[in-house]
């Protein structure tokens, strides 16, 4: 009987001890050490600093802009993997519109304005690299961790939404100020790009939606996206739809000593300073346009220079590698200086470099020229909006419209990077006028003028905007990619990223449906998505 006793007596103990003291356990659970919840002024942080695309990435290699030489660090091949997955961000987003709202935030506040904003920038870059994406059913946890896709054309209509409903928020709190709640969740805060200035980044929201609608183009058909009217609606109405005014209202990611440094920095020169270099795709447009760019950017290949004693000045001295080249040869040539590094004393003389530009002025205005010279709105000058995305351009890299300004190029064999002898320095003259005028720059109302508007257009993300230069290419054909057996995949570029791998396991159902109705039930990177068609 003793030992029948305590069988049974002890299990009760137990029962007890656990629903008597449940909250007592709760509690002591509980890391005091630890917030038990983020304000959402940390979580806005969080997301800016996440989606943040910074040069020095293969993305640009996919852009054709610069290539690796040296097979240890990487190649040049078109063989995607897999995607963006922004889905963890995304969380974050949502976590902090429910932050601000249970801290005094109105129905209407900064951060739930916002999140729509985050919503449609990663919800459509993901769509743009994969094709059919979860996204109504994405975001709810354990509630359901199998979410369905959804079509390409749905992500971008409600991104679309998204980006107006952002910016008839911001608009109604720009002309309202204490009309959006008290206390922390109606007010913005950590905000790395513009300072909490709500008017920028309404300009931002603004920019973001003519991006997506140019890469809607082939889809001005559709009834529902309403890609012409929804276009011109906000080239016509400036006092809804306010749009940044020049370089000062890019949306860019600054670089700070010590806290956070640029990518190519003294530190690394070293190392990487000739393990990549320029592609063809990208010098050879600016050499044969004159462009004086590539005084910036690049250097002369140093074998032309030295040995065949050509001017470092000349436009014939700047020789970019083929990108289809087998990476064994572009090595060889590259060992010879037979090819231009990417310009060493502008790009890694520092430890802050250049901002980096994830949506900026000069591609707005590229896109907005675009629109119009393919018939999108009227009553609006494709040719200022050109002119003004090739001045800004050049701005950027402080190239004067008319008058002087300094080159420098490293010169091998000097002993460190941060030291001025080390390079030798050029005066060049720079006439935005006789630039325009040549035939390959100046705009004309056809479809040579579009051709003008993407090549500029191309040449000004040079190592900004991740793979905007990319998805311009898939889309357009312009500038032309080169490939060969160095890009590999059969000499092809890829039209698209694979799904992320979780997908293959966790959510098998909805993943092999969505490879059924897009791509003949293979995750094939050379399927081509709705949106190209």
């Amino acid at each position: 009987m003793k030992k029948i006793f305590k069988i049974y007596v002890l299990p009760v103990v137990m029962l007890l001890s656990v629903t008597g003291c449940k909250k007592g356990f709760d509690e002591l659970t509980l890391n005091n050490n630890k917030p038990n919840s983020v304000p959402a002024s940390l979580l806005f942080n969080g997301v800016l600093n996440s989606i943040a695309e910074l040069p020095d990435g293969q993305k640009e290699i996919y852009a054709q802009y610069y290539l690796y030489n040296y097979d240890y660090y990487g190649n040049n091949r078109y063989d995607f993997g897999s995607g963006d997955d922004y889905y963890t961000t995304l969380k974050n987003v949502v976590e902090m519109e429910k932050q601000a709202a249970a801290t005094g935030g109105g129905a209407i506040n900064p951060y739930e304005a916002l999140g729509k904003f985050f919503r449609a920038y990663l919800f459509s870059k993901m769509s743009l690299e994969m094709g059919d994406i979860p996204m109504t059913e994405a975001l709810k946890g354990i509630d359901n961790l199998e979410p369905k896709y959804d079509s390409q054309k749905a992500v971008m209509l409600q991104s679309l939404e998204w980006l107006d409903s952002a910016n008839d928020d911001l608009g109604k709190m720009i002309a309202n100020p204490n009309s959006y709640g008290t206390g922390a969740g109606a007010v913005l805060s950590n905000d790395i790009y513009f300072g909490s200035d709500l008017s920028k980044w309404q300009k931002v929201v603004n920019a973001l939606q003519v991006r997506l609608l140019l890469q809607l183009s082939k889809k001005t058909s559709d009834a529902d996206l309403k890609v012409a009217t929804r276009f011109a609606n906000i080239i016509n109405t400036p006092a809804k739809y306010p749009l940044m005014a020049g370089n000062t209202d890019n949306m860019q990611y600054i670089f700070l000593s010590p806290n956070n440094y640029y990518p190519q920095n003294p530190n690394n020169f070293g190392q990487s300073g000739s393990r990549k270099n320029t592609s063809a795709t990208y010098i050879s447009l600016l050499t044969r346009l004159k462009d004086p760019r590539v005084f910036v950017t690049a250097e002369p290949a140093r074998d032309l220079v030295d040995n065949a004693k050509q001017s470092p000045t000349d436009f014939a001295s700047f020789v970019g590698a083929d990108a289809g080249l087998d990476l064994g040869v572009m090595y060889n040539n590259a060992g010879l200086q037979k090819y231009s590094f990417i310009n060493r004393k502008y790009f890694y003389a520092t430890y802050t470099g250049e901002p980096s530009v994830q949506i900026g002025y000069p591609e707005l205005m590229f896109n907005i020229a675009e629109g119009i010279s393919r018939g999108w709105a009227t009553g609006a000058n494709a040719e200022t909006y050109y002119q003004a995305g090739i001045k800004a351009s050049m701005e950027s890299y402080n190239i004067p419209q008319t008058g002087n300004f300094i080159a420098y190029f490293y010169r091998p064999g000097s002993d460190g990077v941060d030291k001025a002898k080390n390079y030798d320095s050029y005066t060049i003259t720079a006439n935005f006028t006789n630039y325009y005028n040549q035939a390959g720059v100046k705009y004309t109302a056809d479809a040579a003028g579009i051709t003008h508007i993407l090549e500029q257009k191309y040449l000004a993300l040079f190592r900004h905007s991740g793979l905007e230069s990319y998805f311009t290419y898939r889309r357009t054909g312009i500038p032309t990619f080169t490939t060969g057996p160095g890009t590999g995949n059969g000499s092809r570029i890829a039209q698209r990223f694979k799904y992320p791998s979780a997908e293959r396991t966790s959510n098998v159902k909805n993943y092999q449906s969505a490879l059924a109705s897009q791509y003949g039930g293979n995750d094939d990177i050379n399927g081509v998505m709705w949106i190209l068609k």
